[in-house]
């Protein structure tokens, strides 16, 4: 310990913070955070050109060097009012300072922690600076974040303006590498798509000059995409919006590939692994599909369609420009304005809903697609199904408890985790041997919600369930090794049955998430009452179904039975209330998306260590519940 002490701290200023830790700003120090540089004065540029400054950007490229101009309105080189020193200095030379702190400068931008352009400077052995404005030139160069020399200033016409800034990554840093045209070219061509109408240069070498600049946007965009994916193309013509609040632009069609295409834009940054504006997007697509397809006649009754179903063969394109995006990041891969899902799926939703009910071709083709989709889905998932299971079943060690079904398909069975030995045995003679498989459990498992896995795996209930799914638990979980297309929890109709399916329910959802998330846990309604009026039975759930009975024949003369158990109910009538597909009731059990932050508080309310919490969560229920009968 005397070895360490005040001494030991180290304080890193600008531009050894920077070049420190490098890949904390660009990502590494590789092809990726090389060309990272540029994008970043780029991108400068480009947000000169969304805030309506700036018609013409050039980027210039030569081996390892690389220079952006712009006719924008230059970087102010005026004294700054805190520092003393030309706000350009500033600008180049200090970390988190810039325009784009506030909506003043720039309504919507790309830049966001004022870092790229010093973070640029910082890792360049060269770079220099020339920016016009106010009748006045500034030019200033600088080496590994430090000025060189004094800026020199001279006059210019007050009509011209604009910015320009070459540099030279430093070699220390980078090594040996050089700009890969063809990478630029794209990244270049992509910000001419995302900001119609600006000219864009590109000039490498001695090569003759490129130029992009596109009226259509997204249009354009997609029609290159069309192109040189060359699917065949399911609808005539794609489907295009435009707003102005949000500023959005979506453009999307479907082809015939297998897969989808899906590419977003936050403020004309390309965010590649997508975020809360794709979320939007998606939901709104797959929710205007199917709403469509409610009801039509190429839709066959019994077919399933999932979101994938609607995705498959989808390409699509968004672009938004928002006041104050969060990326993740400096790099700006993905989106996490949590506001901007639904802003996107509210402004999406009505125009392709308006779209879809106008174009009733367009949307014959799309449901048809669909289709075509989901029954391809099903084909393949029953067909390796009948591999899987087959396999399966000779190949794991099954708990001696389980009563194992014999079909051969996965999506024709299901597993009943059934409460106790008693439930169990009617339950045995009550199901279809075929395609009903029964797992007796013994009393109240585990509560698992602050457990380990390896504690987990020691209880033998838990470790009877993991063994006859036979898809693995926690990291290692494979939904494809599933065994049964259905996991249904019969417990009695009372308190200690609804206690017992929680703590299944809380074991599923911390272990095997993936079968909540597919759709394949189910929770089983028996009756907790039958209830005889004249010749006839009704089978009743809870007391509040009993009442409402009651309440609907006030001058019967009822008998009322209530069963004490899953064991003591006849094996006939468990069958005809709780596991016969024909005449049971269940419920299946999903996360809705935008409930799955509330859904985790409650879990971890209900099923935590913490008593206060669950104290609290249940004198709100409590309230709420109160308040709601008054009210009624």
């Amino acid at each position: 310990m005397s070895d360490y002490g005040a001494n030991n701290i180290k304080v890193l200023e600008y531009p050894e913070n920077v070049r420190c830790r490098a890949a904390m700003y660009i990502g590494g120090t590789g092809k990726s955070g090389y060309h990272h540089l540029l994008w970043e004065i780029l991108d400068n540029s480009v947000d000169e050109a969304i805030a309506g400054y700036a018609t013409h950007i050039t980027v210039l490229l030569s081996g390892d060097y690389a220079e952006v101009r712009d006719d924008g309105r230059g970087i102010p080189f005026d004294k700054h009012p805190k520092t003393k020193t030309s706000a350009l200095d500033v600008i180049f030379t200090t970390l988190h300072a810039g325009g784009k702190f506030d909506n003043t400068a720039y309504k919507s931008a790309g830049g966001l922690h004022g870092v790229g352009s010093s973070v640029v400077n910082a890792l360049s052995d060269f770079l220099e600076v020339t920016s016009v404005r106010g009748g006045q030139e500034a030019h200033r160069q600088f080496s590994r974040g430090a000025p060189q020399g004094r800026m020199k200033l001279r006059k210019r016409p007050k009509t011209h303006h604009g910015t320009k800034v070459g540099f030279h990554p430093d070699p220390e840093v980078f090594g040996e590498q050089s700009f890969d045209p063809d990478l630029v070219r794209e990244r270049v061509k992509i910000r001419a798509y995302l900001t119609p109408g600006v000219m864009f240069h590109l000039e490498v070498d001695d090569q003759p000059a490129e130029e992009f600049c596109f009226t259509g946007g997204l249009v354009d965009f997609l029609a290159e995409k069309l192109e040189t994916g060359g699917d065949e193309l399911v609808a005539d013509f794609p489907f295009v919006m435009e707003s102005e609040e949000p500023r959005m632009q979506v453009a999307l069609t479907w082809t015939s590939s297998p897969s989808s295409e899906v590419v977003s834009f936050a403020n004309a940054i390309p965010t590649h692994e997508g975020g809360t504006h794709l979320k939007g997007l998606d939901s709104a697509v797959v929710d205007c599909v199917r709403a469509a397809m409610k009801d039509h006649p190429d839709v066959p009754k019994r077919l399933k369609i999932t979101p994938s179903d609607v995705r498959e063969g989808l390409v699509a394109l968004i672009s938004v420009f928002i006041s104050d995006p969060q990326f993740r990041g400096q790099t700006k891969d993905k989106l996490n304005n949590p506001e901007v899902q639904k802003l996107v799926e509210d402004t999406v939703r009505p125009a392709l809903t308006e779209w879809l009910r106008k174009n009733s071709e367009q949307t014959a083709a799309i449901i048809r697609r669909v289709v075509y989709a989901a029954r391809a889905r099903t084909a393949s998932r029953a067909a390796a199904d009948t591999v899987r299971r087959s396999s399966a079943v000779s190949r794991l060690r099954l708990p001696g408890k389980l009563a194992d079904c014999s079909s051969q398909s996965r999506e024709d069975t299901e597993l009943f985790l059934v409460e106790g030995d008693s439930a169990g045995g009617s339950a045995k003679m009550a199901r279809d041997r075929k395609t009903q498989a029964i797992l007796p459990l013994r009393g109240k498992i585990l509560n698992t919600e602050s457990t380990s896995l390896a504690k987990v795996m020691k209880n033998q209930e838990l470790s009877n369930i993991v063994e006859a799914l036979g898809c693995g638990i926690g990291g290692s979980m494979d939904l494809t090794k599933l065994r049964y297309g259905k996991v249904i929890l019969l417990m009695d109709a009372d308190s200690d049955g609804h206690h017992i399916a929680v703590l299944a329910l809380t074991f599923f959802y911390r272990f095997m998430p993936d079968l909540i998330l597919d759709g394949r846990v189910y929770l089983a309604i028996p009756p907790l009452y039958r209830v005889d009026i004249g010749k006839k039975s009704h089978w009743v759930a809870d007391e509040a179904e009993l009442s409402t009975l009651m309440d609907k024949y006030p001058r019967s003369n009822p008998q009322v039975t209530r069963f004490k158990g899953l064991g003591e109910m006849p094996p006939k009538t468990l069958a005809a209330t709780s596991m016969s597909p024909e005449t049971r009731r269940m419920l299946q059990v999903g996360i809705r998306e935008e409930d799955a932050e509330e859904t985790e508080a409650t879990i971890q309310a209900l099923m935590g260590r913490d008593p206060a919490a669950r104290y609290a969560l249940l004198t709100d229920i409590m309230e709420r519940t109160t308040s709601d009968a008054l009210i009624e």
